[in-house]
């Protein structure tokens, strides 16, 4: 009963936006009726004499600008191409487990089988209309849309036909987390909305308002000339004003047939849903927390990790093992997962972990020299040790910049190194000056001294703020006051931002592209352009606190790996850490940013020597 009842809702709904169409194409025309009624009418003799002939020819040539607008926004809706995910497609060949189970989850509901199979680095699921023409695989690459590849499922050389029935997207890390009872439990209101789409009536209406909001999309780019501007600022506002009639319609369109999809599979597996409910949630906090505290600093070093979907069930392991209220989950890997139903698990992975570097960082379209993949054995010297050794060196150059001279200590072999303590001593808050009318740069100068290339410190600060006055500008408090520890502090704080911004500003540009002749599942390059890279930013900009915070750390990572015997690591949750002994250290984070945010370098300094690492010794940079 609720099923027909929500189907009957989508009708209804889709209806009324089919009812708006209707009425578009009727206002467009009538200027066009009433000139053959005057046509006829003065032909026939019945209109003729005083201003007639005058408003039918008005009204003739009204009427057919009205119709060369019409045809022209409708050939706009109609060429349009509607935005689709990207995705990974699936090849039948290469998981016909896969394909198998979603076709039986069908025959249960009693609903037609999705079309195809693809996949999206992210924890939801999904059906997309790709039946518009411009969706179809271009004919010279014979690229089946079921198989995804080149010239798999005997595809070549037959003519483009666009797919039926909607595909059915899957988020990855389900696959690899989720064992195929839950899987199947989380897909069946998925496969079940096929029904509903099927009806002529939906599909009708979901093709017209995709092809609104692409119109709208191809008016919203920038035109090369004013004519074209012109031109498609009428299109776009008559397209917004269908779009905004069709809104309401269309929401409640949607809203029915997932009532109705969702009512059809309760008979499937309802108890093993609310559980795979719960493994949908944990997937997610586990997903999120692998792209932002694992994936990201791989991403900023030029390498991409090959297996995210392997590590989030690293990750969730993790979890359960240190939180009691997680020893159930683990008891779930003994059962079989979701991804055996892949032929080639490793390579889908590898395409959807590509693929998430680049919706999420903007990276290149294929890997090369600077863009190469890492494993999760090498993650620790790869990323982890040239990640606070790139950084470190970054911060040396800054204190460079700013005329900061070396401690001098003859006992040392290398005396004019980089060092520790020269950052400790740089962030450490100088003392309370004797008198008020002490002159601080000129008690800068003598604790810090100045370099033998004339550049004061003064001047260097004075250069760097200059350069980097919005970064300043963020650390201010809402008292107004400074965030960081000292005004040389900040002046490191906005070097950094600035350097790093010189950086990236002197990187190579991305490219873009499919890879050439690679016969393994990939990401489809073709339904999105560059320009909108990244399209979902994982973080915002580092502000300078957080810059200098992140410096400070490495550069304390680095002597304590140089010193004290300490190693790079990887913690599942937390990303790079540093290990003593094969054992994580602990609470470093706090003491950098009382360090940063306070001058105050004691918590840190006990902090070093509980370790045994000496801040004096020279570390090793890249």
């Amino acid at each position: 009963m609720g099923v027909e009842v929500g189907a009957q809702a989508a009708r209804s709904r889709a209806l009324a936006v089919l009812r708006i169409r209707s009425r578009a194409l009727a206002v467009a025309l009538l200027p066009a009726a009433v000139a053959v009624v005057l046509l006829v009418g003065g032909s026939t003799g019945h209109i003729t004499g005083g201003s007639w002939p005058v408003t039918r020819w008005i009204v003739t040539v009204l009427a057919a600008l009205v119709l060369l607008a019409a045809a022209g926004i409708a050939l706009v809706v109609a060429r349009a191409r509607p935005a689709v995910s990207p995705t990974v497609p699936i090849a039948e060949a290469s998981a016909p487990d896969l394909y198998r189970l979603v076709r039986d989850l069908a025959d249960r509901l009693d609903v037609p089988p999705p079309s195809a199979i693809a996949l999206t680095p992210d924890c939801d699921s999904w059906l997309e209309d790709r039946t518009h023409p411009a969706h179809g695989p271009p004919p010279p690459e014979h690229r089946d849309e079921i198989a995804g590849a080149r010239g798999v499922g005997g595809g070549a050389g037959r003519p483009r036909r666009a797919p039926a029935a909607p595909v059915l997207v899957i988020g990855s890390p389900f696959l690899w987390w989720m064992r195929v009872g839950e899987l199947r439990a989380v897909l069946a209101p998925v496969v079940a909305g096929t029904g509903p789409s099927a009806h002529p009536d939906i599909a009708a209406a979901r093709r017209f308002v995709r092809g609104l909001d692409a119109a709208v999309a191809v008016t919203s780019e920038p035109a090369r000339g004013p004519l074209v501007r012109t031109v498609l600022a009428g299109v776009g506002w008559v397209t917004r004003l269908l779009l905004r009639s069709c809104r309401g319609h269309a929401a409640e369109m949607e809203r029915g047939v997932a009532a109705a999809a969702a009512e059809r599979a309760q008979a499937v597996d309802y108890g093993l849903r609310i559980v795979a409910q719960e493994q949908v949630g944990l997937a997610y906090a586990g997903w999120d927390r692998l792209l932002t505290r694992v994936a990201l600093p791989a991403w900023r070093m030029g390498r991409w990790p090959a297996r995210l979907d392997a590590g989030v069930v690293a990750a969730l392991t993790e979890l359960s093992r240190r939180d009691r209220l997680a020893e159930g989950f683990a008891s779930r890997l003994g059962e079989r997962p979701a991804c055996d139903l892949l032929e080639e698990p490793g390579s889908v992975d590898e395409a959807a972990s590509l693929l998430a570097a680049r919706l999420f960082h903007g990276g290149p379209a294929e890997p090369g020299p600077d863009w190469a993949p890492v494993d999760w054995q090498e993650y620790p010297d790869e990323v982890v040790d040239r990640t606070w050794r790139t950084e470190a060196a970054r911060l040396h150059r800054v204190l460079d910049a700013l005329g900061v001279r070396h401690p001098t200590d003859p006992t040392q072999p290398d005396p004019g190194g980089p060092t520790l303590a020269r950052v400790l001593d740089h962030l450490t808050a100088p003392a309370t000056p004797a008198t008020d009318d002490a002159d601080p740069c000129v008690d800068r100068r003598e604790a810090y001294g100045e370099r033998d290339t004339g550049v004061s410190l003064n001047e260097a600060e004075t250069e760097v703020e200059a350069e980097t006055e919005v970064e300043v500008e963020e650390e201010v408090g809402e008292d107004g006051e400074p965030v960081l520890g000292s005004e040389r502090t900040a002046a490191l704080a906005a070097g950094l931002s600035a350097e790093l911004a010189r950086e990236e500003a002197a990187a190579p540009a991305v490219a873009s592209g499919p890879g050439g002749g690679a016969e393994q599942p990939g990401p489809d390059w073709s339904f999105w352009d560059d320009g909108m890279l990244p399209l979902f930013p994982l973080q915002p900009p580092r502000s300078g606190r957080e810059l200098l915070a992140d410096h400070v750390t490495a550069m304390v990572c680095c002597a304590a790996m140089d010193t004290a015997g300490a190693a790079p690591g990887l913690d599942w949750l937390d990303g790079p850490a540093l290990l003593v002994d094969g054992v994580r250290a602990a609470d470093l984070g706090p003491r950098v940013l009382t360090l940063v945010e306070d001058g105050d370098p004691e918590p840190l300094r006990d902090w070093l020597r509980h370790l045994g690492v000496r801040p004096e010794k020279p570390v090793r940079l890249v």
